[in-house]
């Protein structure tokens, strides 16, 4: 059986707050399996919450500026390591529901954050993809990942992957990821806009692969009330998330998507709404327009392009004892 149902959670986190957000996913996770989800995939950032106010407050960007210290200071207690008990816990969900669990999360490693997704099996797989550039003001916040994270994952239907936001507009990425013969590959967006949309149904097709597109459902109440839940006394930091103008309701609209490998779009959110986009793929119809498009193997020119990829792990200090 080559048949999947996809859920894509748009619901957002418990804003900046990891305990409660864990606690959420738990009752999402449980509701998507018991619907019948065999992959249920949530957006970029959700674990505590794509940092919003880079993009809405005025002063996130500026040097010294006690209230984005503070605040990032609150993000970085709040954001869960690959090895942590957070990810540990998802795991034993994704073994105990028979589900795989795709999440988009900040990752803290060592003493930087990275922007990253990490793939649960029932199997007990543990997979991550790093982002390898973040962009513009994400870099404020965010480490750029090495290679050593391009690659899609081993399934039983055949390779899985993900890239996260605006690495979909980097052709070589694209074609890092492309000669693996994704069948079902996961785009986390912060939100799928129209422009995601278009990049989300470009990689379905380049790549002859499945594409489930997630996006976040996000109000400036959701942020507020997701920092009110830490009950920390910090002024400043929430006076960072308070400069997002009080206008601004609707930051994120999720509008996710479930894409066929001839760009065919099969299930699409409507802006705004936070319910969960459910769909059934038969990953087995993947390979059909190979016959007409095969960017890694029969419509490639490796005599006159090569592109070198380096997987290798870069740690930038080598201790030789």
């Amino acid at each position: 059986m080559t048949t999947l149902s996809i859920s894509i959670i748009q619901q957002p986190p418990i804003f900046l707050n990891l305990a409660a957000s864990i606690d959420r996913a738990e009752i999402l996770i449980r509701e998507a399996a018991r619907d019948g989800a065999d992959v249920i995939v949530f957006p970029e950032a959700w674990l505590p919450g794509y940092p919003v106010w880079l993009d809405e407050a005025p002063g996130s960007a500026l040097w010294g500026h006690a209230p984005a210290e503070a605040l990032f200071r609150v993000l970085f207690r709040n954001c869960p390591e690959l090895d942590g008990p957070e990810i540990a816990h998802l795991a034993k969900l994704a073994t105990a529901l028979s589900v795989e669990i795709v999440m988009g999360m900040h990752e803290r490693r060592g003493a930087s954050l990275y922007n990253a997704v990490v793939r649960l099996t029932p199997s007990g797989r543990r997979d991550i993809h790093r982002k390898i550039m973040p962009t513009h003001n994400e870099r404020l916040i965010w480490a750029a990942a090495d290679g050593s994270t391009l690659r899609p994952w081993p399934g039983p239907h055949g390779p899985f992957g993900a890239l996260i936001c605006w690495e979909h507009w980097m052709p070589l990425a694209r074609a890092a990821t492309h000669q693996h013969g994704e069948v079902l590959h996961f785009a986390l967006w912060p939100a799928v806009t129209e422009l995601h949309l278009l990049a989300s149904r470009h990689y379905a097709f380049e790549g002859q692969c499945f594409v489930v597109a997630a996006g976040t459902v996000l109000t400036r109440s959701d942020v507020l009330a997701g920092f009110d839940s830490l009950a920390v006394n910090d002024p400043a930091a929430r006076a960072m998330l308070e400069a997002i103008p009080i206008e601004r309701h609707l930051l994120k609209a999720g509008g996710s998507a479930v894409i066929a490998a001839d760009a065919t779009v099969i299930a699409l959110a409507d802006p705004g709404d936070a319910r969960p986009l459910t769909a059934r793929i038969d990953i087995g119809l993947a390979s059909g327009g190979k016959l007409y498009l095969d960017t890694a193997g029969h419509y490639a020119r490796p005599d006159i392009f090569d592109l070198h990829v380096d997987l290798r792990e870069k740690r930038g200090v080598t201790t030789v004892a």
